[in-house]
């Protein structure tokens, strides 16, 4: 009786995957620096290895956490708030991209000096017209998030979870056709990566974004496995939440993509 929990806060039990995480993460950075060095993937392939792995681990812990009932209202409250912080730091992390992209473009550098001869889009440069593929994308983008929220509404207010099982079908189906057109247009470009800064901000700006959309892909699939597998309930969808908020943050960002680099930066 001494031990028995009268609380409603979960108390960890001591795992090595913070620090397995931790340490793949040093190997894949260290892997990167060297194979950009010419020395080859492969130390980097371990190191991303590794962290799928501790992905894979620590979130089956989670969900098996969750499904033993660890995962009280007072705790979902604290995941929630965990999931926010993560989505406010990515909002950080674009809007670097975003600060490169606006101070290159205002202030463009010439071949002989600041604002000498400078032109946004560089010289030589043949952007993107927004109006065809971009435009679609945008319209799947946008059709995949609000089928995610018709996947949400289903279980949280009809508790329909064949609704739920066909809008994340749906929305799965609608980010991998984006990543498809957006491997298309990448192969399409008529600018490469590096020799120019629109080339580089505009990989890195949107790599980053398309990585994101592939992340979010897998995410809302683990939804999809584990609501076969009988997981959430109208009250108690932790996991789906965060893939829905995460997938939406995905949205905007897009949205913000396409206004500014597509549109106004072509």
């Amino acid at each position: 009786m001494a031990h028995e929990k009268n609380h409603d806060y979960h108390i960890l039990a001591p795992s090595l995957y913070p620090l397995i995480g931790a340490v793949a993460a040093f190997v894949m950075f260290f892997g990167a620096v060297q194979w950009m060095h010419g020395s080859g993937p492969w130390v980097f392939l371990i190191g991303l290895a590794a962290i799928f792995y501790t992905m894979f681990g620590w979130w089956s812990e989670t969900v098996k956490e969750n499904n033993a009932g660890d995962h009280t209202p007072v705790v979902q409250i604290g995941l929630r708030y965990g999931v926010i912080l993560f989505i406010m730091s990515e909002v950080m992390f674009f809007s670097a991209w975003f600060w490169t992209f606006f101070k290159h473009a205002i202030y463009p550098m010439g071949p002989m000096s600041p604002m000498q001869d400078a032109v946004w889009p560089p010289a030589g440069i043949e952007t993107f017209d927004a109006w065809h593929l971009p435009l679609i994308n945008t319209l799947i983008l946008l059709c995949s998030g609000a089928a995610a929220t018709w996947a949400h509404h289903a279980l949280v207010h009809e508790e329909n979870r064949q609704d739920m099982k066909w809008g994340l079908i749906l929305s799965i189906a609608l980010g991998a056709l984006f990543t498809v057109f957006q491997i298309y247009e990448y192969s399409h470009a008529a600018f490469g990566f590096s020799g120019n800064i629109y080339g580089a901000t505009f990989f890195m700006a949107t790599g980053f974004h398309g990585a994101h959309v592939l992340i979010g892909t897998i995410f809302l699939f683990v939804c999809l496995m584990r609501v076969y597998a009988g997981h959430f309930t109208a009250n108690n969808h932790i996991g789906f939440e965060a893939a829905a908020w995460y997938w939406h943050f995905v949205d905007v960002v897009w949205l913000f993509l396409f206004a500014a680099v597509y549109i106004w930066g072509g």
